[in-house]
């Protein structure tokens, strides 16, 4: 559903993919309660359930009751009902790797979309010029396409380092080259620290070979990108070169962060426990911003008319939770998030330990691991220069679910081609063959 277009006018509201999230939390619903069994862990649950607490006490303290319940059913849908509803719906290995291909896939597409935009001059407006690539989301959300890219070479690096068939591996390398110039046209400086963090701890995971070998094919990629096909304008460049620049010489943009950065720290500071509520921040932003602060940034371009967009968040996740939910908030929703760290790189140590090549030719897992650490890295990284907001929202929440399954599967339904208890798996069938041979003989 990401890769329909978004409606004008229709950003910040719920899109098609929200509904089809809310069938799917539905769905497992219905399912769990029909079969009457609890599919999770105790310490899964835990951990997935974990920040419902900050939630609820923000809810309580929002500044309507409206403003309340509308935030705590958005930090629920993405942080905790769809997870766990991917956590419920992806059975084994080649579950996983089929929606990270998805991923693979939907990213080409906006990708295509947005080199299109560039090449064109259709794009959202970048210093004058409307050449930045912002996919189908339009100049509202300039992060969609970039995040929705960076999520697909994400997913593309892990199952090139995986240990599938080669020509897997091989097509899965050469989706991640591809998609390097849409996320370089998408002009997003976060965007681009966030994967450049994630790639890198992909490659130091997976073995110093696999390490060279990535690095040798996402350098070619870079030359053929920059020299050949000319991706690399000046503006490109300069905005390059603006990362270094971000304490020295910060632009308007950077200038409108930091000031909204003291902002909620100066929020928290009077509401150190339980924050000021969800939703709150727009509603205390301007007694706690100094005069530095811009009246909003310019959007522009991309079939979209001139509109000043106001600043609604301080485009840091951490501050955003800090504010509005207090430590209590953030305590409950890092801690959730480092658990889920853990766990993963403890089941990447696991399969490393595994043979390569698996069983039934499934491979060891080594590929999803990487999948799963490169996304909740990139995740992690990217929010300390955004938050959640437009429609590709949703799929950080799917992102969340597939970090979920591989850090807190049962070992029993992690090898490859085996599903959970109760499924007509590979395991179940090998059982009943063997069974029937006995018989025979």
């Amino acid at each position: 559903m990401l890769a329909l277009p978004v409606a004008p006018g229709g950003e910040g509201g719920a899109t098609v993919a929200d509904a089809v999230s809310g069938l799917l939390v539905a769905y497992c619903v219905v399912r769990l309660l029909r079969q009457r069994r609890r599919p999770l862990t105790p310490s899964a649950a835990v951990i997935l359930a974990l920040p419902v607490a900050g939630f609820a006490v923000a809810a309580v303290g929002a500044v309507s009751p409206g403003a309340g319940l509308t935030g705590f059913a958005r930090y629920l849908q993405v942080f905790v009902l769809v997870p766990a509803a991917v956590v419920l719906v992806v059975r084994d290995r080649r579950d996983f790797r089929l929606l990270a291909w998805s991923f693979v896939a939907l990213a080409l597409w906006q990708g295509a979309i947005g080199v299109r935009q560039y090449a064109t001059g259709t794009g959202a407006s970048y210093m004058g010029e409307e050449i930045r690539a912002v996919g189908t989301f339009g100049a509202a959300d300039v992060m969609g396409m970039a995040t929705v890219v960076a999520f697909g070479l994400v997913c593309a690096v892990a199952l090139a380092l995986g240990t599938g068939p080669a020509r897997q591996r091989a097509t899965a390398a050469a989706c991640a080259a591809v998609l390097l110039a849409p996320l370089a046209l998408s002009f997003s400086r976060g965007a681009w620290i966030a994967t450049a963090v994630a790639v890198g701890a992909q490659l130091a995971l997976a073995g110093m070979r696999r390490a060279m070998k990535a690095a040798l094919v996402v350098t070619a990629a870079a030359v053929v990108l920059v020299g050949g096909v000319g991706v690399g304008t000046a503006m490109l460049q300069e905005r390059i070169s603006s990362i270094t620049q971000v304490t020295d010489a910060p632009d308007r943009s950077v200038t409108d962060r930091y000031t909204m950065w003291a902002a909620a720290t100066d929020m928290w500071r009077q509401h150190p426990v339980n924050g000021v509520g969800l939703k709150g921040f727009p509603e205390h932003r301007d007694g706690h911003a100094s005069l530095a602060l811009s009246s909003g940034s310019d959007t522009e371009g991309a079939g979209a008319a001139f509109r000043k967009q106001p600043l609604l968040s301080p485009h840091n996740m951490y501050l955003l939770v800090l504010s509005e939910q207090g430590l209590l908030g953030l305590l409950a929703l890092a801690g959730s998030w480092l658990a889920l760290l853990v766990c993963a790189v403890r089941g990447l140590v696991r399969v490393r330990r595994e043979e390569p090549g698996g069983a039934a030719g499934g491979g060891n897992g080594l590929d999803c691991a990487l999948v799963a650490c490169g996304l909740l890295v990139w995740q992690l990284v990217d929010f300390v220069y955004g938050d959640i907001g437009g429609p590709s929202t949703v799929l950080t929440a799917v992102c969340f679910g597939l970090v979920a399954w591989w850090a807190l599967m049962d070992p029993a339904s992690a090898r490859p081609g085996g599903r959970r208890a109760g499924t007509d798996g590979a395991a179940d069938r090998l059982g009943v063959t063997v069974g029937c041979s006995g018989a025979a003989r």
